[in-house]
């Protein structure tokens, strides 16, 4: 079984470029299997050095991957010459910040963010999936996972709410 993706595109990008380690969540990415799945578990220790931050801080600092990403995305993109490759998944470290924003603490609220970040991400209900089709660019590659985020933000908030 390959743990790494084989597909000969990515041997347009370099870890050594900044850009492209950033596009490539920090090299997860390249799984050969659920890369946007590795991207966001890759998002789990960013978001883990950020969570102690004050929430306006946690917010600039969501707001700066998003805005970065439209960059990093479009960049890494057009160096593959491919739109929204699989192994691009900044887009999925920027939507996990956009999920646990407020969150409460405790690994089963992250786990709970995780799950309902990948359930909108893969399902993309109306209008995630006509803007995943209608954007082109870095921000079209951004902003299903933006509003996936958004979604899974709500959700996570409804529940701790009601439960923590």
């Amino acid at each position: 079984m390959k743990l790494l993706s084989t597909d000969p595109v990515l041997a347009k990008l370099s870890l050594k470029n900044p850009i492209h380690f950033l596009a490539l969540g920090f090299g997860s990415g390249l799984a050969a299997k659920a890369p946007g799945t590795f991207g966001t578990l890759a998002a789990i220790p960013l978001y883990l050095l950020m969570a102690p931050l004050s929430l306006p801080w946690y917010i600039l600092l969501t707001i700066i991957s998003v805005l970065a990403g439209f960059y990093i995305c479009d960049k890494a993109s057009k160096d593959m010459g491919v739109h929204d490759h699989g192994a691009i998944v900044w887009d999925e470290v920027a939507g996990l910040l956009i999920t646990m924003i407020a969150a409460p603490a405790g690994w089963q609220w992250l786990v709970i963010g995780f799950a309902l970040f990948r359930f909108f991400d893969i399902l993309k209900p109306w209008p995630i999936r006509w803007l995943d089709a209608k954007v082109h660019g870095g921000i079209g590659i951004m902003i299903d996972d933006v509003l996936a985020g958004v979604f899974a933000f709500a959700c996570l908030q409804g529940l701790a709410h009601y439960f923590a």
